[in-house]
């Protein structure tokens, strides 16, 4: 794209493009070029990636399992407050243990999944994943299981998540090509959230009527549906992407790529920042529902889905999106923060749980838009590792948020924490904005009685060749 350093409304903001010197990235916001060989999918814009049939067999497959998966989840946090007396500490070792593979050997499993075929990897991964539930089930039913017997399940199943998470991010674009992979990853999102409405309600009932150990069985029959799906797509119509050749220091030169490019730094930063608060608004929301409003779990229950609620919305207005533009980005990401912050000053709970819905509409665009983003802004043979790296900083600050939010409710209140917890990543936001609109020459102006309500210009000087 040549710039011209004319004013335009159709300019987008930008976003982290790959260019032949890493050390010269591509201005922002750059579309990936058209894939003039594949036809454009027919069907409503919101699910134009359903027309691909391999992505619809996976789309099927990961509704399934991801609803089987909440349900594990609920059961499994169950099994632990039963088998430990209701010890928060064992809880929280639990989920800890389970996150901390990705922190330990994240770069690695980036680094296996850009070296091997990625549907014959997700085979693996999902069948042992499978089997896990399995035999964790078994040993439920059988009345064997013991608190270390989840720990232990519980970090093989972070070992296995450490290549699964990158392989199925990367796999989709494999299927979809360039132009729908920003719908495809708003469609995951949205079935991710219809998964986590009805898995943890079906988990209760199971629970209450037969027990936490059937409840794993599903989960491990759900697997099924994954396998299926894998095993009936047609190789022939996925876009592979050329394996990486085996050499050392593959993860290292993961490392070196990323810091090579200043954008994606900048992007890595904002989004540890806003995932060490946003990733743990589910504790902020118990804790003002119980502390502040006085309300019980069925107001915690409410306030839950309505933040859940808020995020399927986002993922399916994100799925609208042609391409993912950095300034919805940085957008969703500011209006999250500034909506959280605004929350913890609402005088009722009624008010606190309408501010929820847009505030997860808000949280998901970012979400889906960055993720999108990052795929598409890179060498295709470094995806793995960069996403591995992506994933490391959504994932990893959760655990890390989490003390910080709680010091600061016993401390201060939970007020106090929760608008902390959302001025951090607006301003996280502000600052990565406008370091990146520095760096490339980028100047922005409000318009607001007209759309495009941000026009953008660029100075041609600033433009790396």
């Amino acid at each position: 794209m040549a710039a011209t350093g004319e004013e335009t409304a159709t300019t987008a903001a930008p976003s982290p493009q790959a260019s032949d010197d890493p050390r010269h990235p591509e201005p922002p916001e750059r579309d990936a070029p058209p894939e003039t060989t594949e036809p454009k999918p027919r069907g409503p814009a919101m699910f134009r990636s359903l027309a691909v049939r391999n992505y619809r067999l996976f789309a099927a497959g990961q509704l399934v399992s991801n609803t089987g998966t909440w349900m594990q989840r609920i059961a499994q946090d169950w099994l632990v407050l039963q088998l430990s007396g209701g010890s928060g500490m064992a809880l929280g070792l639990t989920t800890a243990l389970q996150f901390l593979p990705m922190l330990l050997f994240g770069l690695w499993g980036g680094t296996l999944v850009d070296r091997l075929a990625k549907r014959r990897l997700l085979i693996i991964t999902q069948s042992l994943m499978g089997v896990l539930a399995l035999l964790l089930g078994v040993l439920v039913i059988a009345g064997a299981a013991q608190v270390w017997h989840v720990y232990v399940f519980a970090f093989a199943l972070g070992i296995v998540t450490v290549v699964d998470n990158p392989a199925r991010q990367t796999f989709v674009v494999e299927m979809v090509g360039q132009r729908d992979l920003s719908n495809a990853i708003a469609l995951n999102s949205a079935g991710f959230q219809m998964g986590r409405v009805a898995g943890p309600a079906v988990a209760g009932l199971l629970i209450a009527a037969i027990g936490s150990g059937p409840v794993f069985l599903l989960n491990a029959l759900s697997f099924v549906a994954v396998l299926a799906a894998l095993g009936l797509m047609r190789p022939r119509e996925l876009r592979i992407t050329e394996p990486a050749p085996r050499s050392k220091g593959q993860t290292l030169e993961g490392l070196r790529y990323v810091a090579s490019r200043p954008d994606l730094v900048l992007l890595l930063l904002m989004t540890g920042l806003v995932q060490m608060f946003g990733a743990n608004l589910q504790n902020q929301i118990a804790l003002m529902t119980n502390n502040v409003f006085r309300a019980g779990a069925d107001a915690f229950g409410f306030a839950a889905a309505a933040i859940a609620v808020g995020s399927l919305l986002g993922a399916l207005y994100s799925a609208r999106r042609e391409q993912p533009r950095l300034r919805l980005v940085f957008a969703g990401a500011f209006v999250m923060g500034f909506l959280q912050a605004a929350s913890a000053f609402s005088p009722g709970y009624v008010t606190f749980v309408v501010a929820l819905v847009p505030m997860g509409i808000a949280y998901l665009t970012f979400h889906t838009t960055m993720n999108a983003v990052f795929q598409l802004s890179v060498d295709p043979q470094m995806r793995g590792r960069v996403m591995s790296m992506y994933m490391l900083f959504f994932l990893g600050m959760a655990p890390v948020g989490a003390p910080v939010v709680g010091f600061l409710a016993d401390t201060f209140g939970p007020r106090l924490s929760l608008a902390v917890g959302g001025a951090v990543p607006a301003a996280a936001t502000l600052l990565v904005g406008a370091l990146l609109c520095r760096r490339f020459g980028v100047r922005l102006r409000l318009t607001p009685l007209r759309r495009p309500f941000v026009r953008v210009s660029q100075d041609t000087k600033t433009q790396p060749a």
